[in-house]
Parts: structure tokens; sequence; C-alpha cells
């Protein structure tokens, strides 16, 4: 049986996770699984990484932009895709 306390935030973490305006990334890594590969997809304070080669050469590619679609309005927009 769950007491009112836990009741409580349960309803208070769906409403952050509805406002993702309340949620600023700062660092995070994430794993992409590509067509042909696996790249691993960095942010740090507004810089991205990726391991595919792309990005080595251009410093965006399909699997940053991706994830800054996903992550829209809680990370720094790229200065790439102004």
């Amino acid at each position: 049986m769950m007491d009112s306390g836990l009741i409580g935030k349960i309803e208070k973490a769906k409403r952050y996770a509805e406002e993702k305006d309340r949620i600023t990334i700062n660092t995070f890594e994430a794993k992409i699984r590509g067509e042909n590969n696996d790249h691993t997809v960095t942010y740090d304070h507004g810089k991205w990484n990726c391991t595919c080669n792309y990005f080595q050469g251009r410093g965006v590619c399909a699997h940053t932009m991706g994830m800054e679609i996903v992550l829209e309005g809680m990370v720094e927009p790229s200065e790439q895709l102004d």
C-alpha cells in the first residue's frame, strides 16, 4: 500500500515529465543504433560529439541532430542548425 507522501511524489513526477520546459540537460551520453554501426553521442554544456566519421569531419551528423530533436527545449540549440 502506498502512503500519501509517495502518491504526491508520483503526481509531481508526472507533472515534471509533462512540463519539459522545467528540464535543462547539462551532460549526457547515449548509444544510437545506426543503420551500419552503433555510435556514442555525448552532450556537454552545449557541445555535441559523436563517434561517427561524418561528425568527425563536419561537427554535426544525423545522430546528434536526432538527439537534438528528441531533447528539443532541454538542450541548447546547435549552431550548425541555426
